[in-house]
């Protein structure tokens, strides 16, 4: 016996095990991943049992085995995953610029959850740090609007880059000191490290020399720029660290899986693959941490391609891996579609991975009822104690309701449940669990008047909304990139798959379903087809036009021949070789880079493909623009896959040219299906005793060794010779959930959670259109965006949480305009606003605002606001530290058509932007007026994207019954908060809840809360607070909305949907002309980024939830040009640029936990702008960016360490703006606490000479050299410190 070939997936449970042996059929196992009573090694023990069978003598265990039958062996593995969940990596440290050892441990300073006071942000993968003093920078900038030739030979200093692109080296590292440093290192353990020097991806000299010199010493050392020449610093250098911190895990588990063969992973005629993340497969010896990431999820998703996808039908198709835990979802149409920055247990992974996205949502998923809506997940009940009917006292789950529904028959389980593994699945536990669940949620139907529900109705409800949650992530991979999900085929696998599938398909209008034979070990059966990949990528900075086509054909040959050599050195021979060829191609000014295939000969075609993609996912292209080119790719694929099956199309035509065979079913078992209707007949088939041609019409269950497949009653399954095609009728004629109960009166609570998840799946791919189609920095790079949708009278219903200063503030312009406008709009209009007369809060977030329509009428609104770098104003980037005035701040806008029945109003908008802010003295029109077009035509894109989604969602479900279930969530917004006071009120002394601060200048914020306990209502009265003042402080009312939406979210435990019911049980009273109300005209641009902090913290500590944290968001902004008057005292408009950011500070510590570093906090949550990006735009040196040590505040529970933030400017003349606070008031700690650090904002001069306090709130004219250092302040403790 020779030529077996064996697959293995190690999962986290099971590990699969597929071999393909000559002449025989297939042999597929299941074993333990982990069972140390038998074995040490799960793919080992697979292997071992595989020999048995196919030599037919004993194998034992303990002993090195025999491979010689063995051809090859592939695997994929979560040994890297788990070890990244469960941060149990090796031991490792990182080498960086110096300056900037705190850089990833900052990251991008938001925070993962918006709404957890805690901030807990994800375990750092490295123990210990050394920074090197390197650097390099780039010497031009690709703002600069007047660009100039760089003479490379003028300047020493000056050489170029492997882009191309001119690089200044500063300093030089120097490696004898590098060396004393490693060797400290190297004395307390250490034996991994990761390189990360900046822009290394465009000049890796210096990470190659400290790279030599650590592996010189014995170190396994990972260079950034080698691992993924790419630029951003902090994804490339999180993606070093990780793979410094798992490639030491991965090959110890190799080595000691080669301990267990006879000649180990070498023997003479074995070879062995490890599948990548990318989907393709590398020699073991190759196989590295970071490439292991997503080696178990990649053989699924080549496992349904190869055995989905057929070339002449050319139907794409939906990947469904449904596990215990989880959901994995991919889109396959004819080549793997790959991502290159992602982030995975918290880690920033700049690598090509398959796009595969994960929800929370798996046949473990725990079943809860909470605010009157039924929620699946995220939790989970894991395999222990595991679900329910497991018998160890686990809670309600996704696989509980499919047993409880008859969708899991239990007499075809093993007795293997239960304390002692010996009894079957618990069926009665399970009745009585969701008969006591019914109760509750009965309880609460009566009391809101609505009807009683069965078990079996809760059950099914668990189950649609669990389909809604799934499918989220399913329309963010097709309807959000400009696919129809409807016409996709839906390939389901993974244990859970098969229950799930009609009911997933359903809900995204998929009319077929394909679940192979080995739907349950694809991933396994996905490693015997897929390919060996060796990819080369090269970075670049080059234009794409006729004169660099010559350029570009050289290039890709070089990497071509390059990767081509690696295959041949792997013993594909050259005619098993083929090339995808890429580049990885953007317009100037824009982030958005398409990875392009080239599908034809000739350069030239690259342009095609990357237009169209760019339309079909943007809805526009820019013929005007230049498109830059940013890498080139090759990945070259060696065939080594013997398998080759017919696709399911071609089956169907096969089986269509013979007579139906008729089914007979094994036994009729009861499942419920609709509810109202019971529990129903159901025919019973085993899937190895049905021939290929067998039609099974529905409702039916087919079971094999390890699944069971749902075959909904409208529905028929025909058995092929490999998969089963699962045909359904149209969503619209057979899904309950949008006809049977179309006719309701009163409002289903299962109904409502799915429109809760549909109402929100439109705002959140509002905001994924707004970020991707954008240009700017703010919006696409720092997030400074909030999308939303809204009923006809300009109520909020649902509000993507993006920025929580956003939170409710769109409504109050919304509603604006649509009083403004009742009457006056069409089909086709657009408007535009940011005055904060009409509902803004700061002149730079400007709102885009569109009706939707539906045969005449206004059925609902849709609306996105973008924060704008400059809309001019007496002061770059229209943040000016100094205005007292509104019309100082910029273009203000009351409401106007920003597109007038589909025509884009260009000249209004640069009359508004441009030329009217300069009519005022010391004004000037915009600065960026490219930019302004560009985000405001994607902030329309952005909208339309949701018009559509809500046209979709009507036609499913009729306006009437969206309508009702529209008002129905703002209902149940309300009635959440209500709870939450009523509970509030019961730990709040009887006199009610106070408290006040001060904002720099002095001015009070003071807040007192009642609480009426029947009602579940609250007054918030501001009495007491300041008027309003001769600055920039003052903060529109809609401000305070938003603040108390958002830390009433805070202090509520689960999840409630953010609209205008949040708001309706809260009387807010707010002084008049107060810094909380002011008059029409007043200066407001540090309200909204000030005021909104220091009144959440006046919340917060009313409710004694937490210490203050940093309060400020800390606004920096620079730039050039705009209006100005010469030596003539003409006037002229001067090209230019503006560039803002908020840099984050200390968290407040509470009363369980600490604060958390370097931060943003509360009402902001946006990004910072990468090192490399930052000084690649602008002329910028970033000299520091770090934590700020000594800043928190202490406590029984510390404080979060505030930032500092050090900046070299390296042009003369650019107008620096500050506008902060806390830096003459701390941040007050709680219960005993101390208070944190004040801020602090220096102007270094002079080389250092002269530095200069600049105060809260300051602009000057840098020179050529000189610095700014922003110091941030920290969060405040929580109870006293206690004495040692």
């Amino acid at each position: 016996m020779s030529g077996v070939q064996i697959s293995i997936d190690r999962g986290g449970t099971f590990t699969d095990v597929h071999a393909s042996v000559p002449g025989q059929d297939d042999i597929i196992l299941k074993v333990l991943s982990v069972d140390p009573a038998n074995y040490n090694d799960a793919p080992t023990e697979g292997v071992r049992r595989i020999l048995e069978i196919i030599t037919g003598k004993p194998q034992p265990r303990g002993q090195p085995l025999d491979t010689t039958p063995i051809e090859r062996i592939r695997m994929g593995t979560t040994v890297g995953t788990n070890a990244l969940l469960e941060r149990k990596g090796a031991k490792s440290a990182l080498i960086i610029t110096k300056g900037f050892k705190d850089l990833l441990r900052i990251s991008n300073q938001s925070r993962p959850k918006i709404f957890d006071l805690t901030v807990e942000t994800p375990e750092l993968l490295y123990q210990s740090v050394v920074e090197v003093d390197e650097r390099i920078t780039l010497e031009g900038y690709s703002e600069n609007p007047y660009p100039e030739e760089i003479d490379v030979a003028s300047d020493s200093e000056l050489c170029l880059g492997q882009t191309g692109e001119v690089v200044r080296v500063l300093q030089k590292p120097d490696l004898t000191a590098v060396r004393g440093s490693l060797q400290s290192l190297w004395d307390q353990g250490y034996r991994s490290l990761s390189i990360v020097f900046l822009h290394s991806y465009v000049y890796p000299e210096h990470e190659k020399q400290v790279g030599a010199v650590a592996r010189e010493m014995g170190f396994s050392a990972v260079e950034s720029a080698a691992l993924q020449p790419m630029i951003k610093a902090v994804p490339r250098g999180t993606s070093a660290t990780a793979d410094a911190y798992l490639t030491p895990i991965i090959k110890s588990y190799i080595d000691s899986i080669s301990a267990n063969f006879q000649g180990g992973l070498e023997a003479e005629g074995l070879r062995c693959d490890f599948m990548q993340s990318d989907g393709g497969l590398v020699d073991y010896k190759s196989f590295s941490g970071l490439k292991s990431i997503l080696s178990g999820p990649a053989g699924g998703v080549v496992g349904y391609a190869q055995t989905s996808w057929d070339d002449d039908q050319r139907k794409p198709v939906i990947g469904f891996d449904m596990g215990g835990t989880s959901t994995d979802c991919s889109r396959f149409a004819g080549t793997y579609e790959h991502v290159f920055e992602t982030t995975t247990a918290g880690v920033s992974i700049q690598s090509p991975q398959l796009d595969i996205i994960t929800v929370a949502a798996g046949g473990g998923s725990m079943l809860f009822w909470r605010n009157g809506l039924f929620a699946v997940g995220p939790e989970s009940a894991g395999a222990h104690p595991g679900p329910a009917c497991y018998r160890k006292g686990g809670p309600l789950t996704i696989t509980d309701a499919n047993l409880f529904l008859g969708r899991i028959v239990p007499e075809y389980f093993p007795k293997i449940f239960g304390p002692n593994e010996d009894q079957p699945l618990g069926t009665e536990i399970v009745a009585e669990l969701f008969a006591k669940l019914t109760d509750q949620i009965n309880a609460d139907n009566r009391a809101a008047g609505r009807d009683a529900f069965t078990a079996e109705d809760v059950a099914l409800g668990f189950l649609q909304v669990a389909s809604e949650v799934m499918a989220r992530p399913i329309r963010a991979l097709t309807e959000a990139r400009g696919f129809d999900t409807s016409e996709h085929l839906l390939s389901c696998f993974g244990g859970a798959g098969g229950q799930s599938a009609c009911d997933v398909a359903n809900a995204l209008s998929i009319t077929q379903v394909v679940i192979h034979k080995y739907s349950s070990i694809l991933s396994a059966y996905g490693l015997s087809l897929a390919d060996l990949v060796h990819e080369v990528q090269k970075p670049a900075a080059l234009d794409f036009n006729e004169q660099n086509y010559a350029t570009i054909e050289k290039t890709l040959k070089e990497i071509s021949d390059e990767a081509t050599a690696n295959m041949l050195s792997q013993g594909i021979s050259k005619d098993h070789v083929r090339l995808e060829v890429y580049l990885n191609m953007r317009y100037v000014g824009s982030n958005s880079a398409f990875m392009i295939l080239q599908t034809t000969a000739g350069v030239d075609s690259f342009l095609k493909e990357f237009e169209e993609k760019h339309a079909r996912e943007f809805g526009f292209i820019f013929p005007e623009k230049r498109i830059l080119i940013d890498d080139y790719r090759v990945r070259a694929i060696g065939s080594t896959s013997k398998h080759a099956e017919k696709s399911p199309y071609k089956q169907l035509m096969d089986i269509s040219k013979t007579e139906a065979i008729a089914p007979v079913p094994e036994s009729k078992t009861k499942v419920f299906f609709v509810a109202g209707e019971g529990s129903i007949d159901t025919d019973l088939f085993q899937l190895q005793n049905l021939k290929p041609g067998t039609r099974i019409p529905g409702p039916a269950l087919i079971l094999d060794k390890t699944q069971t497949i749902l075959v909904r009653p409208e529905a028929t399954a025909i058995i092929l010779e490999s998969s089963v095609l699962i045909e359904l009728q149209d969503e619209a004629s057979a899904n309950p959930t949008s006809s049977s109960q179309k006719d309701e009166q009163a409002v289903n609570p299962i109904q409502l959670s799915i429109f809760g998840h549909r109402f929100m799946s439109i705002a959140e791919q509002m905001g994924r259109t707004l970020q991707k189609t954008s240009v700017s920095t703010n919006i696409k790079e720092r997030l400074d965006f909030s999308c939303a949708i809204f009923s006809p009278d300009g109520g909020l219903v649902a509000n993507a949480p993006h920025v929580p200063v956003h939170l409710g503030s769109m409504q109050f312009c919304v509603r604006h305009l649509y009083n403004q406008w009742k009457g006056r709009l069409e089909e086709g209009d657009v408007l535009i606003s940011n005055h904060p007369s009409s509902g803004g809060t700061h002149l730079p977030d400007i709102t885009v605002v569109t009706p939707v329509f539906n045969q005449g009428e206004i059925i609902f609104f849709v609306a996105s606001r973008g924060h704008h770098a400059d809309i001019g104003g007496t002061r770059p980037g229209s943040m000016p530290p100094d205005s007292h005035w509104l019309y100082e701040e910029g273009a203000a806008i009351l409401g106007e058509k920003l597109v007038s029945n589909g025509r884009f109003n260009e000249e209004r908008v640069i009359e508004i932007l441009l030329h009217e802010p300069a009519k005022i003295p010391g004004g000037s029109g915009t600065r960026t007026l490219s930019d302004n077009l560009s985000d405001l035509k994607a902030q329309v894109a952005a909208n339309k994207q949701g018009i559509n989604l809500i046209h979709a969602l009507v036609q499913e479900y009729t306006l009437p019954q969206v309508h009702k279930y529209m008002y129905a969530i703002q209902d149940n917004a309300e009635q959440a908060v209500r709870s939450l006071l009523k509970k509030m009120h019961a730990n709040m002394p009887a006199s009610g809840l106070k408290a006040v601060d001060y904002m720099d200048d002095g001015t009070p914020i003071s807040l007192s809360i009642t609480i009426d306990k029947d009602a579940g209502s609250a007054v918030f009265d501001f009495a007491g607070t300041g008027p309003q003042v001769y600055g920039n402080t003052n903060a529109p009312q809609a401000i305070t909305h938003s603040a108390i939406i958002y830390c009433l979210r805070s202090l509520v435990a689960s999840e409630i949907p953010l609209n205008q019911g949040c708001l309706n049980p809260i009387d807010i009273r707010i002084p008049e002309s107060s810094i909380l109300s002011p008059a029409q005209g007043a200066s407001v641009v540090g309200g909204n980024v000030l005021t909104s902090q220091r009144i959440t913290d006046v919340i917060l500590t009313a409710f004694g939830a937490c210490a203050n944290s940093s309060g400020c968001m800390n606004n920096l902004t620079f730039g050039i040009g705009g209006k100005s008057v010469n030596e003539k005292g003409e006037e002229t408009v001067e090209k230019g640029f503006g560039y803002y950011e908020t840099i984050g500070g200390g968290a407040g510590a509470g009363p369980t936990w600490q604060g958390t570093d370097a931060v943003h906090t509360h009402m902001t949550n946006t990004r910072i702008t990468d090192p490399e990006v930052f000084e690649k735009r602008y002329p910028v040196l970033l000299r520091e960016f770090g934590v700020r040590t000594g800043s928190a505040g202490a406590g029984a529970n510390r404080g979060g360490e505030g930032i500092v933030r050090d900046i070299e400017f390296r042009v003369p003349g650019v107008q620096v703006s500050i506008l902060s606070e806390r830096r003459s008031r701390a941040p007050r700690g709680y219960a005993g606490g101390q208070d944190g650090g004040m801020g602090q904002n220096l102007w270094v001069r002079n080389g250092g000479a002269s530095v200069i306090n600049l105060g809260g709130k300051a602009t000057a004219k840098f020179d050529k050299g000189d610095r700014i250092i922003i110091k941030t302040p920290g969060g405040g403790g929580w109870g006293k410190v206690q004495e040692e």
